[in-house]
């Protein structure tokens, strides 16, 4: 219980007892996750419901006819494709290029440090305003990228606005923007391992591909799979890039989860459907982020030898 108690000099002052102390320090966490759970058991009880904001007289439980919908909708698997496409591509080619990049900015010196700077440069680019950068570069009119694509002979390169080449070009921009987490990450993580087995290793003349794939690569599969996972999540949430340079186009080409919900919404004004959508792709990330969770505590424990 609270009390008030009176000091040696004459002022007063708040005591709260060790019992109420947890509670009144985890209340904030409480309040926060309150503000997490709401919006979220919202949207399930409106993906349970036939709900439009242009006919609000007819919204009424359905009890889950828009997700049996989806199983008889070649849009729904198109969704699904694309944003399975696009998280998997993206993610291989900045794990690829984010470890090259790292290997070889691993040795400490000024010359690395500073490019390793310069390099997270796109990081702090908001993802929109770089999707509105790159949709100038390749205007076919004028846009740099275009006129070095016709250098080449690619004349009349369409980039976003072909169906052909739209993912190529956002995940172009996506490399571009998220690249620099995955290095910066890399590249903790291989300053962070222990030098010993890579002295004992030069002592022994072992060749250096033997020493990537049996020691470093080995050592640095935890940070592989955080860097996987954070990128995983984000990828296939994806929507500032492909909704600014495409806006889901063209045709259906680029719809991911995210800009289908969108567009349902504030277009179709499909409450229902929109929020079901969304569910599926929380279902989707929860499932993600286990498989990469537990296989990430399994890596920890056989390092600590627990396992």
């Amino acid at each position: 219980m609270a009390s008030v108690t009176q000091s040696g000099t004459g002022t007063r002052g708040f005591r709260i007892s060790k019992r109420v102390l947890p509670y009144v320090l985890s209340l904030p966490a409480l309040l926060v996750c309150i503000g997490i759970l709401i919006p979220f058991f919202s949207a399930v009880i409106y993906s349970f419901q036939r709900y439009r904001l242009s006919q609000p007289w007819a919204r009424q439980f359905n009890w889950g006819e828009n997700y049996l919908n989806f199983f008889t909708d070649s849009g729904f698997w198109n969704t699904l494709r694309v944003s399975l496409l696009y998280a998997g591509t993206t993610v291989i080619l900045e794990l690829l290029l984010g470890l090259g990049i790292a290997l070889l900015l691993q040795r400490r010196s000024t010359v690395n440090n500073f490019i390793s700077i310069m390099l997270l440069l796109p990081l702090m680019t908001a993802p929109a305003l770089a999707a509105l950068m790159w949709k100038l570069m390749t205007n076919p009119g004028f846009g740099i990228l275009s006129y070095f694509a016709s250098l080449i002979g690619l004349e009349n390169f369409r980039w976003a606005s072909s169906p052909d080449t739209a993912l190529l070009t956002v995940v172009l921009v996506d490399i571009w923007v998220y690249t620099p987490f995955i290095m910066i990450l890399l590249l903790a993580g291989l300053r962070s391992l222990p030098t010993q087995p890579f002295e004992a290793a030069a002592l022994d003349g072992v060749p250096r591909t033997f020493v990537f794939f049996r020691i470093t690569l080995p050592m640095l599969t935890p940070y592989i799979l955080t860097a996987t996972l954070f990128r995983l999540l984000d990828s296939i949430q994806q929507f500032d890039i492909i909704y600014a340079m495409t806006q889901g186009g063209p045709g259906d080409t680029l719809t991911v989860f995210q800009v289908e919900a969108y567009l349902n919404f504030f277009q179709s004004t499909n409450v229902g459907r929109s929020a079901a959508l969304l569910i599926i792709l929380w279902a989707i990330t929860y499932t993600l982020s286990n498989v990469f969770i537990k296989n990430w505590l399994r890596l920890r424990e056989r390092a600590r030898g627990e396992a």
